[in-house]
Order: C-alpha cells, then sequence, then structure tokens
C-alpha cells in the first residue's frame, strides 16, 4: 500500500503489496494526513491484494495503529472509495463493505469509474466548513 497525498484531501492509495514493501512508510503517510486535522477521502483504483497474507507480527502491529488513532479514523476520514469497474465484482464487495466499516471506523464505497469516485468524495466532503451530511 503506498498513498499519494498531492491532491489532499482526495488521498490515492494503491493496494498492491511489493515483496519487501516498508510498512512502516504507509503508516507514516497515513498519520502524516491525519495530522493535517482536515477531514479527508481515501480513493483507489487498484483492487486489494487479495493473495497478501500478513504476518502475526503485521496484525499486531496494525491493530495497535489502528487503537492510537481510533478517533481521528473515525473523524477525518470520511470514506474508502474503491473503484471497480466490473458491477459484479462491486456486488461482492457490499459484504465486505460491512466488515471494513467496522474494523476502519469509515465507510468503504464503490464507484464505477475514477470520475464517478472524484464526485462522489467530493460530494463527502465539507464545503465552507460544513459538512455536507
Amino acid at each position: 500500500m503506498s498513498m499519494n497525498s498531492s491532491n489532499f484531501p482526495l488521498v490515492w492509495m494503491n493496494l498492491t503489496q511489493e515483496p519487501g514493501h516498508d510498512h512502516q512508510k504507509d503508516f507514516d503517510e497515513f498519520e502524516g494526513n491525519l495530522q493535517r486535522g482536515e477531514p479527508f477521502v481515501l480513493l483507489s483504483d487498484t483492487p486489494p491484494a487479495e493473495e497478501h497474507e500478513h504476518s502475526p507480527e503485521e496484525k499486531k502491529r496494525l491493530a495497535l495503529w489502528m487503537k492510537r488513532h481510533k478517533a481521528e479514523l473515525r473523524r477525518l476520514v470520511l470514506a474508502m472509495i474503491q473503484i471497480e469497474p466490473n458491477q459484479t465484482k462491486r456486488i461482492g464487495y457490499k459484504a465486505f463493505a460491512v466488515l471494513f466499516a467496522k474494523f476502519w471506523g469509515y465507510p468503504l464505497l464503490l464507484a464505477a469509474s475514477r470520475e464517478e469516485a472524484i464526485r462522489m468524495a467530493r460530494e463527502l466532503l465539507p464545503t465552507n466548513g460544513k459538512s455536507s451530511h
């Protein structure tokens, strides 16, 4: 996973896992976005790596990080928007989205295209300091 925050508050994530990937860099990037103190939306057009199995150490590290940042995640991350052009796959994500929201504290939304995802993100973001929902 890597983050591109150059278009903040739209933060693009690449969910592919490269061998030897530095997970600490991911945590640091995510924390950097949380430290801005402004709401943002995560977007991704790469599917999560199904074959990547987290080690017990990675799972423990993630759980501790989540616990430490739970309030910020719920307050600042408005949603994760996954772009999936295939309608059948989007439907398949629905059950996973429920578990995702319980774990991360923010919803997993699905979009058919990059344009739709950006439109959805802009609708979620506050305008003039007021939330649009």
